[in-house]
């Protein structure tokens, strides 16, 4: 078990999925937390779900993780709500598929914008929160895509690689205050993403896991538990790869 009594967390695109279960899993370690996701009725659902497990640790926030003014503004009301905040997930993120001679300038723009300005903007909003505290952590929700890349989809790895370069920086700037800075990178997880997988597709992805089958958005939020605990205080600029095998 890790223990996050008494620690205020953000998860940003919590509204479903592995933000989700990220979220649940916090709050049954003890943290309250902070949901961000795109739109109110997400937010607002994702929160009360916790809070019917957990009463009263969750609050929810619409913010488009893309918008500077916004995620500064959010940061100001959840730091006011909460009085602190300890550890921040950076999970938002969006993919809009296609081969690069196809793709549209918009389509590269949306997805670098929202998966890892959102990233840089949240990092900046709730830095000096974070700083504050003795053993804050930020975890970057990655992808094994950001490591090996995927035909049809330059704009997902771009912005998937280009967060784990940024973890590796921030655990550099921030070591000095002790915040710890890591990436998960998650390989194929069972969530709405994959959902609209094809049968054959599905049968390709797994042909290339050894363990044979996708993740649960629960491994996920294990891992990023280990990430956010005391047992952690030791791990910093690291990218921790749950992929069942995928890319070893």
């Amino acid at each position: 078990m890790s223990d996050l009594t008494d620690k205020v967390a953000v998860v940003t695109g919590a509204g479903r999925g592995i933000g989700l279960a990220i979220a649940e899993r916090f709050a049954a370690e003890g943290a309250r937390i902070a949901i961000i996701s795109r739109t109110e009725a997400n937010a607002q659902k994702a929160a009360g779900q916790i809070n019917e497990a957990h009463p009263g640790v969750a609050r929810g926030y619409a913010v488009d993780m893309a918008d500077t003014t916004a995620v500064v503004e959010a940061a100001r009301r959840i730091t006011e709500d909460f009085g602190k905040v300890d550890i921040l997930v950076n999970n938002a993120g969006v993919t809009r598929d296609g081969l690069t001679m196809r793709m549209s300038e918009d389509d590269w723009d949306v997805v670098l914008t929202t998966n890892l300005k959102g990233a840089f903007n949240a990092v900046k909003a709730f830095q000096r929160s974070l700083l504050r505290q003795k053993d804050a952590r930020i975890i970057n929700v990655a992808s094994v895509i950001g490591l090996i890349g995927n035909a049809g989809q330059a704009n997902y790895a771009a912005s998937k690689g280009g967060l784990i370069a940024m973890t590796k920086s921030l655990a550099k700037e921030f070591a000095g205050r002790g915040v710890t800075v890591n990436a998960l990178a998650p390989g194929f997880i069972q969530t709405d993403m994959t959902s609209v997988l094809t049968d054959k597709q599905r049968e390709g992805i797994l042909a290339q896991i050894p363990l044979g089958m996708m993740g649960q958005a629960a491994d996920i939020a294990h891992a990023a538990a280990f990430l956010a605990s005391p047992g952690a205080r030791y791990v910093t600029g690291q990218v921790l790869v749950v992929d069942g095998g995928m890319v070893m």
